[in-house]
């Protein structure tokens, strides 16, 4: 790979970042974008000047391939974008970035995913490594890309990677030792079609593993469940589960968290006491980050040390500030109804939400159907307010308003709220078209609350 000529699609972070670690190992790179209104020079300003880097935007011909041998494919890229196609035809091999990066990397690796819960889950499996381990990397869709890292990793390195559906799709011998799927809800079925390869994608993180490698699963996750306990699966299975006691692995029996093993029940953590983080899925978070931790040898001090420090991520059930008497909490990582639901399950007192933004296709029933006497007021934004709105309604919930954008809707919040209330910004929707991405709405949603 260091003298190929590879193709790289996407000139966002990943591609950038994929295209210098090519460069780094001493390839060739065409940097490919379809969209042919960028500046191609403010591009170029992410490279050294005599960086052996081509960029090409707009549509891409059969010509532009000459001595292409390889092609690095962004996540944010659907598969069926018209240039994959020609890509195809001229039997060039695609691979996600993290396939690249893995490649490249040493050292051991840990990858988590699912449909929610990865951010949080991630970082603070991070964090546990870190008071064990010299060489950490935290990389992945929780912001740095795994490609950034790859090359300074070593023998001695840990890397935690979160990993998306969108980068598991066009992986090849990508291997993690440790790996996690923390649940399965529909999610992202404008890009995957159905339900069914939605999981099959999903479930794509352990199909390179062996017998010496572990996986993490939730046991009250159905789909997972079933996944755990098949005969062709290879790596040894560790379930968690905040619902039911297990005879072997982390589940939650009252206020703490259990670990069997070996015929034996050791009491870690108390989630009352000992954790910072909101709500019950959290605390499915923190199982499966102990049970990686666990996995890679961290001694159970260490990892307790590292739980009781770790606070919320940004983004996710984030306290912002108290305001006469009203809380407000960013949860713009609730990008779809399933986490949305859980940040309504993690509020105490009534709640006046924000939500809306792009379609992805989603289902709202069972979302709405979590308010019950708990949301006051529901302000909608974005694409989907009239969708939102609809189903609340075929649900008997009424109390809907609309705002143009997140300050009116932050003004309208603070209005309407007593004493007590909460205001949460938990949108069930992608972020696209009002926002470039869920950090950025979070970021705008904070700005708004600080101004009031």
């Amino acid at each position: 790979m260091s003298s190929q000529k590879v193709l790289v699609a996407g000139s966002g972070k990943s591609g950038i970042a994929a295209a210098k670690l090519l460069l780094r190992m001493g390839g060739e790179v065409v940097l490919y974008d379809g969209n042919d209104k960028l500046d191609s020079e403010r591009i170029r300003e992410n490279f050294d000047s005599d960086a052996k880097l081509s960029i090409l935007l707009g549509e891409l011909t059969r010509p532009d391939l000459l001595g292409v041998e390889l092609s690095i494919i962004s996540p944010g890229i659907p598969l069926d974008a018209p240039f994959v196609s020609v890509l195809d035809d001229a039997k060039i091999p695609i691979w996600s970035e993290i396939q690249l990066a893995y490649h490249v990397a040493r050292g051991k690796l840990i990858a988590i995913t699912g449909t929610n819960g990865k951010t949080t889950t991630t970082a603070l499996t991070g964090e546990i490594m870190k008071t064990f381990f010299d060489e950490v990397f935290v990389v992945g869709n929780i912001g740095i890309p795994y490609t950034e890292t790859a090359m300074d990793s070593t023998d001695a390195s840990v890397t935690v990677a979160e990993v998306s559906s969108f980068q598991l799709e066009t992986i090849m011998d990508f291997h993690p030792d440790v790996s996690a799927i923390l649940n399965i809800t529909p999610d992202h079925l404008n890009r995957h079609g159905t339900m069914e390869n939605y999981i099959e994608i999903k479930e794509r993180v352990a199909a390179n593993q062996t017998e010496s490698d572990c996986l993490v699963l939730n046991y009250d996750d159905p789909v997972l469940r079933e996944f755990g306990e098949g005969e062709d699966l290879k790596p040894k299975v560790i379930f968690f589960s905040s619902a039911q006691a297990l005879k072997e692995g982390m589940y939650l029996e009252g206020d703490n968290i259990i670990y069997a093993h070996n015929g034996r029940r050791e009491e870690i953590l108390n989630v009352r006491t000992d954790i910072q983080l909101l709500g019950r899925h959290n605390y499915e978070n923190v199982m499966a980050a102990v049970a990686m931790s666990i996995r890679m040898g961290v001694p159970m001090d260490c990892i307790k040390k590292a739980v009781k420090g770790f606070k919320a991520v940004e983004h996710r059930i984030e306290f912002v500030l108290e305001r006469a008497g009203v809380k407000y909490y960013n949860d713009s990582k609730g990008t779809n109804p399933d986490a949305a639901i859980q940040a309504i399950r993690a509020m105490t007192g009534p709640i006046l939400l924000i939500a809306g933004g792009y379609d992805k296709n989603s289902e709202y029933d069972e979302w709405i159907e979590t308010f019950g006497n708990k949301v006051k007021y529901l302000i909608l934004i974005g694409q989907t307010r009239d969708k939102i709105a609809e189903c609340a309604r075929a649900h008997g919930f009424t109390e809907i308003m609309y705002a143009e954008d997140m300050a009116e809707a932050v003004r309208v919040c603070a209005a309407y709220a007593n004493l007590g209330d909460n205001v949460l910004l938990s949108p069930a929707c992608a972020s696209w078209g009002m926002f470039d991405n869920y950090e950025q709405r979070g970021d705008v949603f904070k700005e708004c609350v600080r101004s009031l």
